[in-house]
This record gives structure tokens, sequence and C-alpha cells, in this order.
């Protein structure tokens, strides 16, 4: 597909210089440099600016928080970017608190950031993000999101340390060493003609649909992937299965591989554990969805891969 990497997190070109992580000498010569910059990263909010990721001096106060990881994300002409996990400061009295559920619309501000400056929702602002700031962001929100749900070693228990830069933790006691886990989804445009097939999960919020998705299996191709899920959530069953784009999507840490499979019948048989319901919508529907014109299904959220897939379909760009 010759527009794959024009999806959000894909295509910034950081240089991730992966062979400073193990020098600590050269890391910490890089941190000390006046240019080097840092991204607070707050509960899994990302700091942001008016104008993209909010990078900070490495000696700005918020990144004292000692608790904290520290990531190497790269270099970016000759300077050093890291990511802090800063958890553990504390909004000032009166804020708003994070919200739980599909989406958290609260933003916090920190007194020593300039107006503007707020730790926000990356669901809500990623389409408008200059690409390689989706990209340093994305990488920056999956590992030390990794980092704070795997201290622990899996091989004895003991709690592990961070090695190679945020990249590697490795366990004291028996020598284990662990990495950042990308967990692969397919994501699927399945089509019978001018038609294709959405669905909704329980829990969405009222009018959303998407493309089918789901996890893939120890052992499963994705093409057998893209078989499986569908047919186990709409009993649709898929023959030909091709590959189209991937999106790294940190939320917390997959990796969505999007494909497109014919259907070979358009019975829906509704798996209700999995989906709320599904429907096939033809093509021109579809343009009314993405404009947001449509009566009953609302227009899916920009630089996700599902509204990528869709309007590359509608656009008959899927080549």
């Amino acid at each position: 597909m010759r527009i794959a990497e024009s999806v959000t997190f894909a295509g910034g070109g950081i240089d991730r210089a992966a062979w400073l992580r193990g020098d600590a000498a050269a890391l910490a010569g890089h941190f000390a440099m006046p240019g080097t910059r840092v991204l607070p990263v707050w509960r899994g909010k990302p700091l942001l600016s008016p104008e993209g990721a909010g990078f900070l001096p490495a000696g700005h106060p918020l990144l004292a928080e000692p608790r904290g990881e520290t990531v190497f994300l790269g270099l970016s002409g000759g300077v050093a970017l890291f990511a802090r996990d800063v958890s553990g400061w504390q909004p000032p009295e009166g804020s708003d608190l994070p919200q739980p559920g599909f989406f958290d619309a609260t933003e916090q501000r920190h007194p020593d950031i300039a107006e503007g400056w707020r730790f926000a929702e990356l669901r809500a602002v990623m389409a408008g993000l200059p690409r390689a700031d989706a990209e340093l962001i994305a990488t920056a929100k999956a590992v030390l999101g990794w980092h704070r749900t795997h201290r622990f070693c899996s091989v004895c228990g003991q709690q592990s340390v961070v090695a190679q830069a945020g990249w590697q933790r490795v366990c004291p006691s028996c020598g284990a060493q662990h990495f950042p886990r990308t967990d692969p989804v397919v994501i699927m445009l399945v089509t019978h003609g001018n038609r294709t097939l959405l669905g909704r999960s329980p829990g969405w919020p009222e009018g959303m649909y998407s493309c089918l998705a789901g996890f893939m299996e120890p052992g499963e191709t994705l093409e057998a992937a893209v078989r499986r899920e569908v047919a186990e959530e709409t009993g649709v069953l898929v023959g030909a299965v091709r590959y189209l784009a991937s999106q790294p999507w940190p939320h917390p840490s997959s990796l969505m591989i999007g494909c497109q499979g014919d259907a070979l019948g358009t019975e829906i048989t509704l798996d209700p554990a999995e989906l709320e319901h599904a429907l096939w919508i033809s093509r021109e529907e579809l343009a009314e969805v993405l404009a947001g014109t449509h009566g009953q299904i609302r227009q899916p959220r920009r630089g996700a891969i599902a509204e990528f897939l869709m309007s590359a379909w509608v656009a008959d760009r899927l080549d």
C-alpha cells in the first residue's frame, strides 16, 4: 500500500540510535548537554505544547521526580531526546482528576510550565501532531507504560532493574532479561462488493462503529488471525486476505496490523460477548460517516488506523 506510512504514529523517521543504549557514559554526557530535551509522561498522558510534544530542558524541576523511569528515545539533529515518567507528581488542589472509561477528556497543568502546555489524553490530539512528535510520543508512552506494569521478573518474581537506557529490565536475582512487549492486533477492512463490515463493542460511545479487530494468537499467520476473528465475532467467513498497513498503538502497547479481507458471504451471526452489533454498510454510506453527516453512525476518530483504512477504501486507494 503506497500510502501505508502516512498513518498516525508511523513514518516519523526518528533516529533511535540503539547503539548508544548500552553506553552509560556516552548517554550521561548527552544528558548533561544544554540542548538535551526530555518528554514528561504523567500517568500515561504526555506533556503537550501548543505545537506538539512538550519536551523540556533536562534540568526542569518537573523532571526531578525520583521514582520515575527514564527512557532514551534517540537523536534529532545530534540532540538527545529522552522521556521520563513523572506520575508521582500531584496536580494542584482543585485540578481535574483523571476520569476512568473509554476516553479521559481531563487535562492537567503544572504550575512551572508555560500557559497552553498540559498533560492530555493522546487520543484527543494524535491526528494533529507533527509526524516525528507523534512517533516519539507513542514510543515514550508505550515503553514507560511497560515499565510501570512489568517491574517484577516473570521467571523468579524478584524486582527487576532498568537497563539499556530504558529498553530492557534485568533481574539481579536470576539474571533474566526482559524487553518491552508489543502485542500484535489484526484490524481488518472486510468487504463484499460495494459494502464493508463494521461492528461495535459493548461500552463504546453511542453510535461508534469500527472495523473488526482482535489479538493474534501464538502459531497464527496474519491471514489466519483475520479469518478467525471475523468468524468468531460475526460468523462471516473470509477468503483472500492481504496486508495493507500497520500502526503502533500505545494504548497500551499494541501494533495494529491493517488488512483487507474478502467476505465469502454476508449473513451475520453475532457473538454478543464480543460485539454489541455489526452491520454491512455501503461505500456511499461510509463516505457520509467519514464526513460526519450519517444519521446513526458517528464519525470515526481521526488518526486511528480504522479511519485510515475506511478513508482509503472510500477513495479507492487500497493499492
